[in-house]
């Protein structure tokens, strides 16, 4: 790992710790507006989620320093699990408050079913978060392969 690479996973380091406190000042606020959404069932999953994101964001955070990865690779892994982590926050924040969501999230939305613009938005912003993330978790999980020293 060169100067340039260690100088940037600390700082995305420290922006990851940012977006986790974010996070969790958001889900402290969303948790007062549950029960004003069209499926409250649904706020109260965003509010989960967005407080287990923070927590991975936050551990993450302090994790990243550490990677032995590449420039490249590095803001590739950053960038994909930013996305992903608020991408599926979005999903489910939009569809709770469109009151939609069932033919992507049946168990959160139960009966809730919006317009087909709807559930295609949703659709595709929740499964757009699935290949990111898990390009993410690749990447992390290679950075971790030589031991601190």
């Amino acid at each position: 790992m060169n100067i340039g690479s260690s100088n940037l996973l600390s700082r995305q380091g420290h922006r990851l710790l940012q977006i986790g406190v974010a996070l969790f000042l958001f889900t402290s606020f969303e948790g007062f507006v549950i029960p004003c959404l069209a499926v409250p069932n649904l706020g109260r999953s965003v509010h989960t989620l967005s407080a287990f994101s923070g927590v991975l964001l936050l551990a993450l955070g302090l994790v990243w320093p550490r990677l032995d990865l590449s420039v490249t690779t590095a803001r590739i892994a950053f960038w994909c699990l930013v996305y992903s982590d608020l991408a599926i926050v979005a999903a489910f924040l939009l569809a709770a408050i469109w009151g939609a969501g069932n033919s992507i999230m049946p168990l959160a939305a139960g009966a809730a079913h919006g317009t087909d613009f709807q559930e295609a938005v949703i659709r595709l912003v929740s499964y757009s978060s699935a290949p990111t993330g898990i390009a993410s978790f690749a990447l992390i999980l290679w950075g971790l392969r030589t031991p601190p020293g």
